[in-house]
């Protein structure tokens, strides 16, 4: 069934349940279950009072320290991004405290809207140090952040993310293309070069169009 609808257009329908019926010889219910798991996969959508319908495909995402044009460049998608922000500001409480730095310490407001073939997937806040970045707005913007940190020997090292399911606000859903309070998912980076605090950003990414992949191990001393 998955061979079916892989290479459909999005928005296409599904094939009916009596027509998968007739083509593999099963039962009913045998297909409809099949049609559970491709809807549980994202490959197909129900819309109640209308039917089954091909999806836009997502994009899968693994919790890594890379960039996004990284993780796109990996799937074969062409990454842009387009400034919508970029701005001295002082940090406070909270940012002062991810960035290790005093309240009120100058640092770096990056906002970008960033994109996958030309497709909106996420707007991303990203927060520097001024103190260690003290020419960053005075230079031309760069095209990766992560080419900024591997000219200043700060590539980091590890990383903290956090994720929080939520809605688009108005402002949001306009830049991201989806209606107001649709489904996305804010993901919050604290990223550290060795012991030194580098970069915070706070991203949200359509829910629609990103699915985020996350590996686990089960600890030693529990086998």
């Amino acid at each position: 069934m998955r061979s079916l609808i892989v290479d459909a257009e999005p928005g296409s329908p599904a094939p009916s349940e009596r027509d998968l019926v007739e083509q593999f010889g099963v039962a009913r219910m045998t297909v409809r279950h099949a049609l559970d798991g491709l809807v549980a996969q994202g490959l197909l959508e129900r819309i109640p009072g209308r039917g089954t319908f091909v999806t836009k495909p997502l994009i899968d995402m693994q919790m890594r320290l890379s960039s996004f044009s990284e993780e796109m460049e990996r799937r074969g998608k062409v990454p842009e991004s387009k400034t919508l922000l970029a701005r001295r500001e002082t940090a406070g409480p909270g940012l002062a405290r991810a960035l290790e730095a005093e309240v009120g310490a100058p640092i770096v407001h990056w906002e970008r809207l960033r994109l996958a073939d030309g497709q909106p997937i996420a707007i991303q806040h990203v927060y520097l140090s001024l103190d260690t970045f003290p020419q960053f707005l005075d230079d031309a913007l760069p095209s990766s952040l992560y080419y900024l940190f591997a000219d200043r020997d700060l590539m980091p090292t590890w990383g903290e993310d956090s994720v929080v399911a939520a809605v688009a606000t108005e402002e949001e859903a306009e830049a991201l293309e989806v209606e107001p309070g649709a489904p996305v998912l804010h993901i919050s980076r604290r990223s550290f070069c060795r012991e030194v605090a580098v970069e915070v950003t706070r991203s949200i990414y359509r829910a629609d169009r990103y699915t985020l992949w996350v590996p686990v191990l089960r600890p030693e001393h529990l086998r």
